[in-house]
């Protein structure tokens, strides 16, 4: 008896451990679509504003850029919390990017893109 829990306590042991890799691995990848798919948003609601922006005036663009920046906000929910540096959360920088124009802020979410390592989906 005593041979088998000495042969079983580690096997056990390395499951456990195996298992918990395997979890921070998917968080890990779970966190990098959430990145991704934040970037693209925020690359689609630039474009999407630049564009407006050297249109002349016409609401229908600008309620498209106020849709596109719907999906941006829906798309920063999951990571909202993460800092972009001078105080601010992903969530504070992006509303006043998006709502206030604050190019400052604008330029800490690109930040955040490109140290993430999707600095191609933004401007």
């Amino acid at each position: 008896m005593v041979r088998v829990l000495k042969a079983v306590i580690p096997v056990i042991a390395l499951v456990v451990v195996a298992g918990c890799s395997s979890s921070e691995g998917k968080d890990e990848q779970r966190l990098t679509e959430l990145r991704e798919n934040y970037c693209t948003q925020l690359g689609t609601w630039q474009k999407a504003r630049n564009a407006a922006d050297t249109d002349t005036p016409d609401p229908s663009g600008f309620d498209e850029v106020g849709a596109v920046a719907q999906d941006a906000f829906l798309a920063m929910r999951p990571l909202r919390d993460e800092t972009v540096g001078g105080g601010r959360t992903l969530a504070e920088a992006t509303v006043a990017a998006m709502k206030n124009g604050d190019s400052e802020a604008e330029g800490r979410v690109v930040q955040y893109c490109g140290d993430s390592g999707f600095e191609t989906l933004t401007r």
